[in-house]
């Protein structure tokens, strides 16, 4: 009885784990995945429909379920109140509200909603915080909204970068900041590899960070927006810890934040090639502050000699002590990449 009741229990994780990318088709891929029939997955599907973890629409035909809201919960915070902090907010209104959740992912949430608090408090020039939860059986989502000046807007002109696309590919680099004298700058870049699905909106820029992926993801909008919303999602099952996170970015040697991964590709316009030593620079910007940098060459087909050349001969030359360690890359990348370092001092 023990072992149907634990089968039966894994059927139900699997159909929650898997109904928001298969809404239409969760009883089919469920009952292929146990090697049982529709029938018995469709008593599972009742059931969480009937606890109230998942909603059905349309008929017999064209039947599709969704995960349901569990719990909703909109605050409000004024950023003009002089006594408002991250761990307040933290204490008071988010941890209570997550309710029983397995310690290693109150740890994320709680690191994750501090910091990004921290950040709006800090940074953002507001004069209002909106914070939005929604929790379901089988994962966890927050959005934070400020009305301020917007994230990537600040950075450009803080550090004096060309457009907010700048700004996007610093915030991957990781320590970034604006306030070195109160910040470290690890706080977004953290944050954005420990949830499952993180994402920043701010004026015309969309930048996104799936943790299975070990790239970013960067698009233009055609209508900038004020202001800037954060977005992080997480399994309210997974294994993962904070630790976990940071010890990928450190080396054997170190416990300090000192290995980093920077996409390539955000340093290029459309569909412009790398080809200059100015785009070059602009990657390289910041890297002496690490050990190891991977240089994530996904949707870089190929790239100029004298990009090539500035950074894997003339950075490298200047840095000997930092790594550089390409990654995903084109056999056409690859042989610039040689030629550059068999022209080394």
């Amino acid at each position: 009885m023990a072992r149907l009741r634990k089968r039966g229990e894994q059927i139900r994780n699997y159909i929650l784990e898997n109904t928001k990318d298969n809404p239409s088709k969760i009883a089919v891929i469920a009952a292929e995945k146990f090697g049982v029939s529709r029938q018995a997955i469709s008593k599972h599907i009742k059931k969480l429909v009937d606890q109230g973890a998942l909603a059905v629409s349309g008929n017999t035909r064209q039947r599709r379920y969704s995960l349901l809201a569990v719990s909703e919960q909109n605050y409000s915070f004024p950023l003009d109140y002089e006594d408002l902090e991250e761990d307040t907010v933290w204490r008071s209104n988010v941890e209570p509200w997550l309710g029983e959740l397995p310690d290693n992912i109150i740890d994320i949430w709680q690191y994750g909603i501090t910091e990004m608090i921290n950040n709006v408090i800090d940074h953002s020039s507001g004069t209002q915080l909106e914070i939005q939860l929604t929790k379901t059986a089988q994962d966890t989502k927050v959005m934070l909204y400020d009305n301020g000046e917007g994230i990537f807007r600040k950075i450009q002109r803080e550090l004096g970068l060309e457009d907010e696309r700048h700004a996007v590919l610093e915030l991957s680099k990781g320590k970034l900041t604006t306030d070195p004298a109160n910040h470290t700058g690890a706080g977004i870049f953290f944050t954005s590899r420990a949830f499952d699905n993180f994402a920043i909106l701010s004026g015309g820029v969309y930048f996104s960070h799936k943790y299975e992926d070990i790239d970013d993801w960067i698009l233009e909008r055609d209508r900038p927006q004020s202001g800037t919303y954060v977005f992080m999602e997480i399994s309210n099952n997974t294994a993962r810890t904070i630790k976990s996170v940071f010890d990928q970015f450190t080396t054997e040697d170190s416990y300090g934040f000192n290995k980093t991964v920077v996409p390539v590709a955000l340093a290029k316009y459309g569909n412009e090639n790398l080809v200059s030593r100015s785009q070059a620079k602009r990657l390289l910007a910041r890297f002496d502050r690490f050990k190891v940098v991977l240089l994530d060459f996904k949707n870089v087909e190929s790239i100029g000699q004298a990009f090539a050349d500035e950074i894997f001969r003339v950075f490298q030359n200047r840095n000997l002590d930092i790594e550089l360690v390409p990654v995903n890359t084109t056999s056409a990348v690859d042989q610039m990449i040689s030629r550059a370092m068999e022209s080394k001092i």
